[in-house]
Order: C-alpha cells, then sequence, then structure tokens
C-alpha cells in the first residue's frame, strides 16, 4: 500500500457505502482500488449488516482493497469483527480506547489498519502525524466524534483541505512513508481541486457518486473521467 515514487500519479480511488455484490462488480470495473464496507455507526448512510460485509467482501478480487469501516473502539472486538467479516483491510472511524494499533497488527497479521482522524481544527494536525507511523494508512474525514450523536463519516462535507495538506506535508518532513486518503465531500465537480490542494495518496467517496443513495454508474464514470492527467506527486 506504501506510495514508492516521487513521480506525479493519479491517486488511488476508493468506492465507499458498498451495499451489495453488483454494486462491488460496478465499481472495480469503473477502476476502483478499494470498497469500503460499512458496518453499525451511529449515524451516516452506507451501514449493512456484517452477514453482507462477508458476502460482499468474498467476491472482491484478491488486489482489491476490501475496508471494513468499523465504529468498535476496543482491539478485542475489532479483531472479532474482522475474522468475521474477512475483509483485508480494518478502517477504524473512531478512536481506540482499548488496545493499540501494534496490538490490532499483531492479532491480524497481513491484515492492513488504516485510521480515520476527522477534521475539527487544527488539533487534527497532531492527531493524525502522531497516528501515522502506527498503522499502514490515514484517512482524512469531515465527521465529529465531539457530537452527542457521533458523526465518524459519509457525512457529505468537505473540510478544510489546508488542514488535510498541512498534514501531508508534515509527514514527508518527519520521513512517515505512510499513505492518506481525502474523503468528505469529493464529487466530480471538485475532485480535480481536491487532488491539486492536498496531494493525496488516495480518494474515498460516497454520496458524491450516489442518486437517491444507489451507486450511479454515470457519476463514477465522472468521477473518474474528472482525476484521470489530474496527478499527485507522492513520497518517496
Amino acid at each position: 500500500m506504501s506510495p514508492t515514487s516521487s513521480q506525479s500519479s493519479t491517486p488511488r480511488v476508493k468506492i465507499c457505502c458498498i451495499a451489495s455484490v453488483e454494486e462491488a462488480a460496478l465499481a472495480v470495473a469503473c477502476g476502483a482500488s478499494a470498497l469500503g464496507l460499512v458496518s453499525h455507526m451511529p449515524s451516516g448512510p452506507g451501514v449493512i449488516d456484517d452477514e453482507l460485509i462477508a458476502e460482499i467482501a468474498a467476491t472482491v478480487p484478491p488486489a482489491i482493497g476490501t475496508f471494513l469501516l468499523t465504529c468498535r473502539q476496543s482491539v478485542a472486538d475489532i479483531v472479532d469483527q474482522q475474522r468475521f467479516c474477512r475483509t483485508n483491510t480494518i478502517q477504524i472511524c473512531d478512536h481506540l480506547t482499548r488496545g493499540t494499533h501494534r496490538e490490532l497488527k499483531d492479532a491480524l497479521p497481513g491484515i492492513s489498519v488504516v485510521q480515520v482522524v476527522h477534521m475539527t481544527g487544527r488539533e487534527s494536525i497532531d492527531e493524525a502525524v502522531k497516528i501515522a507511523p502506527h498503522v499502514d494508512a490515514i484517512l482524512l474525514d469531515s465527521g465529529n466524534q465531539k457530537l452527542a450523536v457521533k458523526e465518524l463519516g459519509g457525512t457529505g462535507r468537505t473540510h478544510d483541505w489546508s488542514l488535510s495538506r498541512t498534514i501531508r506535508e508534515h509527514i514527508i518532513r518527519e520521513g512517515i512513508s505512510v499513505p492518506m486518503f481525502l474523503a468528505g465531500g469529493l464529487a466530480p465537480e471538485n475532485v480535480a481541486k481536491a487532488i491539486e490542494a492536498v496531494g493525496p495518496f488516495g480518494l474515498d467517496v460516497c454520496s458524491g457518486v450516489r442518486t437517491d443513495g444507489r451507486l450511479d454508474a454515470i457519476k463514477l464514470r465522472g468521477f473518474f473521467s474528472a482525476i484521470a492527467g489530474v496527478g499527485t506527486t507522492l513520497p518517496k
């Protein structure tokens, strides 16, 4: 998963909120490098049960990332969930409160661990830089864990991309070779500007390629067309 080139490269794309085997196949056919499978969340779209996550993950080619989005905060609970769902990647959407990222990786060898950092202000910069060395990737999103009902993703909102750019620059400066995904309100209309503003390794999109909650083939192809030729320079 780690970027290895300093040359301009088109960002990888993760299509989130996949709700069926058919949606997964459509996303992959259009060029997705990864799929997001959303388990129980306190709010937000795209939630499916763990049985369906396992069914979808089993149909996806091994080269494609299958991200289990979880709001669980205990390493033991996350391990149990992944072993049932059998995805190749875990996306932690909240803070770990019991256990560490290292313990999670030790318990699940070969499974990638991605930590979401919600961009609520400049404090998110320190959080991202602190976490980055301990995970396989970080994902910058527009949620808010401080609300009475937590927002852990799928808000359809953009955030301050200058903060995301600062995080990317800090990570490079610290010599941390970890991919950074950008999420939050991305759509065919703004994704080129997002790439130019942030320079992410990958992009994460949900509502921007959907109509009435369903994956829209026209919007999906439009998203990939919009990023074609818009390169980002990845760290060595």
